[in-house]
């Protein structure tokens, strides 16, 4: 990915079986791994070219390759088990410090062709003050839904607690401007006036120049994590075995840089797998155990 480029690309030329890998499963966990080896093994090469992928332990249990899929019952949820309401846009695991630098999404099955929005801080124009502003630790951002299992999270994620520490919503990075954002986690009730407009006038912009990319079987998206926020396009799912799925993987750059002040967050007690044990989190948590 070219730097200060607009933080995303589009890798395709991959074939998938759409009778071998099985129906879309109703809940993540009701994936056959065996029917989706293969895939799995070719999303971890990917990612490993990128980086060193890693896992949480509160989702998914752990698991370095994610399926992303409507789930009964989720319908309305702002997590990937929601179908009927727009997944607003977003950084991925905005809350925790550890979160990646690269996201990747594989696409498994989309016959309806539904979208995933994303959209670049790179093409936002902002005011200076506005800039200012969102630059400046003022709320903070909270885990979403589907971490609220996890027994290691320190504050209930619809309720901010008294550790939640406030966050600065943009930042200069080594090779242009980036963002940490998650409206629907970010309790902005609580900020000044002021930074309710430009948080505002930021979303305002990021609509403007949001693209909509369907991702066919076979085709896998990689998301700058710190200049592209994602979601999706809301849509009516079967549940019979033939909705869209996605196969996701989180990755660490090492050596990539963001804010200083990252290193004194905690997380909310959340941590990471990762078997190669480069990433900081799981490195400094191991070695205090």
């Amino acid at each position: 990915m070219e730097p200060r480029g607009l933080g995303f690309q589009v890798l395709s030329g991959f074939e998938i079986d759409d009778r071998a890998i099985g129906p879309t499963p109703a809940r993540w966990n009701d994936v056959d791994p065996h029917r989706t080896a293969e895939w799995d093994v070719l999303m971890l090469l990917l990612a490993h070219v990128v980086g060193a992928p890693f896992g949480w332990s509160g989702q998914q249990e752990g698991r370095l390759v994610n399926n992303i899929v409507p789930s009964p019952g989720h319908e309305t949820e702002q997590t990937g088990a929601s179908s009927t309401v727009l997944l607003e846009p977003h950084t991925e695991d905005a809350f925790h410090p550890g979160r990646c630098h690269f996201l990747l999404l594989g696409g498994m099955r989309n016959h309806d062709r539904i979208g995933t929005t994303i959209s670049s801080v790179r093409e936002v124009e902002l005011e200076p003050a506005e800039f200012v502003e969102l630059a400046s630790a003022t709320v903070p951002i909270l885990p979403d839904a589907s971490y609220e299992t996890n027994p290691a999270a320190g504050v209930p994620t619809a309720v901010p607690g008294a550790n939640a520490l406030a966050l600065p919503t943009l930042w200069v990075g080594e090779d242009g401007l980036c963002l940490r954002y998650d409206p629907a986690y970010t309790p902005l009730g609580t900020a000044p006036e002021r930074y309710r407009r430009a948080y505002a006038r930021l979303s305002d912009e990021l609509a403007r120049h949001a693209r909509t990319i369907s991702l066919d079987a076979g085709e896998v998206l990689m998301i700058d994590n710190d200049v592209i926020v994602h979601g999706r396009v809301p849509f009516t799912p079967r549940y019979d075995g033939t909705d869209r799925w996605l196969k996701r993987i989180n990755v660490r750059v090492p050596g990539r840089h963001r804010p200083p002040a990252e290193d004194f967050e905690d997380g909310y007690g959340e941590d990471v797998v990762d078997p190669s044990g480069v990433h900081p989190i799981y490195s400094v948590r191991s070695a205090s155990r």
